[in-house]
């Protein structure tokens, strides 16, 4: 309680501190009010989540790039922003080769590295097969998701018939190398140029394992079916 003071004459005298309060009452009521409010909006504001690391591309990298430590950097993303599949430990990719080209700060995923991710959503059982085609120009016609035929030409046409026979129709391409253009940013390495890689059941993948030896790839590009 403020204590008062009586004047000569009979009058109250107010302390300084109580009369600053009565001058500014509705300043003070205003701030209070303020207050009040921040706080009952902060009570329902969500919390800050710790970031969850992933890690993501440190510089543009092509399709079939060796994943080294320099190529990777991590970053903290909210647990509902990490995106299925998101690889978070560095240590796992390194020696990993990619299937695409990748953007920096891109987050990769097992859908962008050539193994058992490119299979995701495909039927069980189905397996990755690699294919070197005759002519290295068709890998330059076909990208993920193209599907193709694949046929071996036997012969030359001379001493032996010419003979051509489909082993397998109607794959889809998970991965195809970008060609050996030293121009583009996406060039492939020598050892992936002119490499494709199809899904496969079992059946067509023993039959496609050798391929190679028995004749000439071919690939077919065809609609789907």
């Amino acid at each position: 309680m403020f204590s008062t003071q009586r004047r000569p004459g009979g009058t109250l005298r107010l302390p300084w501190m109580r009369r600053a309060l009565l001058r500014h009452r509705r300043l003070l009521a205003a701030v209070l009010l303020c207050a009040a409010a921040g706080t009952c909006v902060e009570a329902f504001l969500p919390r800050a989540e710790p970031g969850t690391p992933v890690i993501a591309a440190a510089s543009d990298l092509a399709a079939g790039t060796v994943l080294a430590a320099a190529d990777l950097r991590i970053l903290a993303l909210p647990s509902s922003a990490v995106p299925p599949g998101a690889q978070t430990r560095r240590e796992d990719l390194l020696g990993q080769r990619l299937a695409a080209p990748l953007r920096r700060g891109d987050i990769i995923t097992d859908t962008r590295l050539v193994g058992p991710g490119l299979l995701t959503g495909t039927a069980p059982g189905t397996v990755a097969v690699p294919l070197r085609p005759a002519d290295p120009s068709t890998v330059r016609l076909v990208g993920a998701g193209q599907r193709v035929d694949v046929v071996v030409s036997t012969g030359n046409g001379y001493e032996t018939a010419a003979a051509s026979e489909v082993i397998a129709r109607n794959l889809a391409v998970l991965w195809s190398s970008p060609g050996e253009d030293p121009s583009s940013a996406w060039s492939a390495s020598p050892a992936e140029a002119g490499l494709v890689v199809v899904a496969a059941s079992p059946e067509d993948a023993a039959a496609l394992a050798g391929s190679s030896t028995a004749g000439q790839v071919h690939l077919v590009l065809t609609a789907g079916r």
